[in-house]
């Protein structure tokens, strides 16, 4: 008896899954078997499984795929104990038809992600362990109160600019620098103004000081310590890049390539070509970009004289 190949197209949010059942058909049209909407719910979606089985035998081979989003590797992994395949797949390799653009609808995303499956239209994210999970959000978080205590940093200089004030130091954010803004004559508001904005980037400096002494703790954990001090030998990369680098990535051995690395960071360049004329077009930005922000951060290392150029590190 042939196995017939089932796939679930399951187009997931927090408040509903739609699920789409195809089956592929050897020589004739996909078969759609059902497509329904279900509460947010995993019990839901393997209840769905069973019923697509007695529909179409026990021996069928199942495979379930949802698009990459906020709900994360959470519907992967609660089916893979359950002994059932389930994709995640990339959005930015997703092939859609020119319908898509024109109307959209949960049911026919679901389909359309189950007809994907089929044909083999996309590229599955790669599922990280539980522990690089969490030390890779743990990063980012570190990399958003970054972007914050910049954010500050600007805030204070516009303050001071609006107020006739230039620093006439070689180097800002240093202690002589803070110094000066708090021996600033002001009027009496804007010098409270200026006070709480010292105050709160005083905090964020603190609390990122903490979180990366945290963050060289983690490194030195038996997992990540070979591996943090092996990318720590490339000049530019230091424990947060090479940390970032290895939790963002799981396992390099999946990329056959320099060149596949580049697409899946986003770095290679996209390419028109029409008649005899072909042109270059700027980097695809198609990629990780958590990772490519960091490497090309991390890439000023190696640019010696790089004008405006600082570590954060």
């Amino acid at each position: 008896m042939n196995t017939r190949i089932i796939k679930i197209g399951m187009d997931v949010h927090s408040t509903n899954y739609t699920l789409c059942a195809m089956e592929a058909k050897w020589n004739e049209p996909d078969q759609l078997i059902r497509n329904i909407t279900v509460e947010p719910e995993i019990k839901n979606i393997l209840k769905f499984i069973d019923e697509i089985k007695e529909r179409v035998g026990p021996e069928s081979e199942i495979t379930c795929g949802y698009e990459a989003g906020g709900l994360g590797y959470t519907i992967q992994r609660e089916l893979k104990k359950k002994g059932i395949n389930c994709i995640i797949m990339a959005p930015s390799t997703m092939k859609r038809t020119a319908t898509d653009s024109r109307k959209k609808t949960d049911k026919r995303d679901a389909r359309n992600i189950a007809e994907l499956l089929i044909s083999g239209g996309y590229k599955s994210v790669y599922v990280l362990t539980e522990e690089d999970e969490d030390i890779r959000d743990y990063l980012r978080m570190r990399a958003d109160l970054v972007d914050q205590r910049k954010r500050t940093m600007q805030e204070i200089q516009a303050f001071c600019l609006k107020h006739g004030e230039k620093y006439e130091g070689k180097t800002s954010w240093t202690e002589k620098h803070l110094e000066w803004l708090r021996k600033l004559e002001l009027r009496e508001i804007a010098r409270e103004t200026l006070d709480e904005y010292i105050s709160y980037y005083e905090q964020q400096e603190e609390r990122i000081r903490e979180i990366e002494k945290r963050i060289e703790e983690i490194s030195e954990k038996t997992v990540y310590v070979e591996k943090v001090h092996r990318l720590k030998c490339f000049l530019g990369i230091k424990t947060i890049t090479a940390l970032s680098c290895i939790v963002e990535i799981g396992d390099y051995n999946r990329f056959r390539k320099a060149r596949d690395f580049s697409s899946y960071l986003g770095l290679v360049p996209g390419q028109h070509e029409s008649g005899n004329s072909e042109k270059r077009m700027p980097i695809t930005k198609a990629g990780n970009q958590n990772l490519r922000k960091i490497l090309v951060e991390a890439s000023g290392g190696i640019c010696k004289g790089r004008i405006g150029y600082k570590s954060k590190e």
